[in-house]
């Protein structure tokens, strides 16, 4: 006599091949969770590039269409122009923004890694434990809000002749990347074994031989880290390029485009969006080819500690 027994909850069928049950509902837990991780993975996607995408249409839209309410704000309705892209070149300074900023942001990271390079080694080599708490204490200057330091750094600045030059923004700047990139460094560095120093040294380099030729091109992906976060940084930093520079000509493009184009209350969204697409092109290029260094540098540094 043939007894047929099963859970109400679990259906099980034999033929796996080896003689054990499968249940229908296991088969469907990876495809469960493989479409949850798509779908909040596509949802983050939409979320961060939604902005990006809505800047680059309206940058090439003809005022006819982007102030009409009837169209559709997130598509060309009439054919895409260039004028607001003239209007950016010919009727700003924008060209001059740009090569600030640009000036600003390389003099940075250059200041950045001459400091924040012998620092880290120094904190990773030869003061021991001391050397990690020394690095979480100029982290911690890191933290401290651009809004309480501009103050002592405005009588800084007035004392050495630099207000309203872009060089008041070269000098206050490594104060915020600096700390940063010390600590980052130190990590890394702590990551990159002595034995090859040690060896090096053994094969008569000095120290700083050893340190150029060995350790520096090791530490490769930290230094683009810092490369990178240092001049982001300079890009977009506003109140103290808002506070230390007040001349048209002399602004970064982080000031120019809403201090500038913005006409009181008159927004004038299609040359503001074409200033912005323009200003994160570059960034966006930067990100893209060196992206797995600067990942590695971040995540490297965080491991070892």
């Amino acid at each position: 006599m043939r007894t047929q027994t099963a859970a109400p909850d679990v259906r099980a069928r034999w033929g796996d091949g080896h003689g054990r049950p499968v249940h229908t509902g296991r088969r469907w837990r990876p495809l469960v969770r493989a479409a949850g991780r798509w779908s909040v993975l596509g949802a983050f996607a939409v979320f961060t590039a939604l902005p990006f995408a809505w800047m680059l249409i309206t940058a090439f839209k003809r005022n006819s269409d982007l102030y009409n309410p009837a169209h559709n704000p997130f598509w060309f309705n009439e054919p895409p122009t260039l004028e607001h892209l003239r209007y950016v070149f010919h009727n700003t300074m924008y060209a001059h923004w740009i090569a600030n900023t640009a000036m600003v942001g390389v003099a940075v990271v250059i200041l950045t890694l001459l400091l924040a390079l012998p620092a880290g080694y120094s904190l990773s080599r030869f003061l021991g434990a001391w050397g990690g708490r020394l690095g979480i204490s100029i982290f911690l200057v890191y933290l401290v809000p651009p809004t309480l330091l501009f103050i002592p750094l405005a009588r800084v600045v007035s004392e050495l002749g630099l207000q309203n030059t872009v060089w008041a923004l070269i000098v206050v700047y490594p104060t915020i990347t600096v700390p940063f990139a010390t600590w980052l460094l130190m990590g890394f560095f702590k990551s990159i074994p002595r034995e090859l120093e040690e060896q090096a040294l053994v094969d008569g380099y000095s120290r700083l031989g050893a340190f150029l030729r060995v350790t520096l091109p090791l530490a490769v992906p930290g230094i683009v880290a810092v490369m990178i976060f240092s001049f982001t940084i300079s890009a977009q930093e506003f109140v103290y390029a808002l506070t230390f520079v007040t001349s048209t000509a002399r602004k970064t493009v982080s000031v120019g485009v809403p201090a500038d184009m913005v006409r009181g209350d008159i927004f004038d969204w299609g040359p503001l969006m074409a200033s912005a697409f323009l200003a994160s092109v570059p960034v966006a290029v930067l990100y893209y080819f060196v992206l797995d260094k600067f990942v590695s540098g971040f995540t490297t540094a965080g491991a070892i500690r």
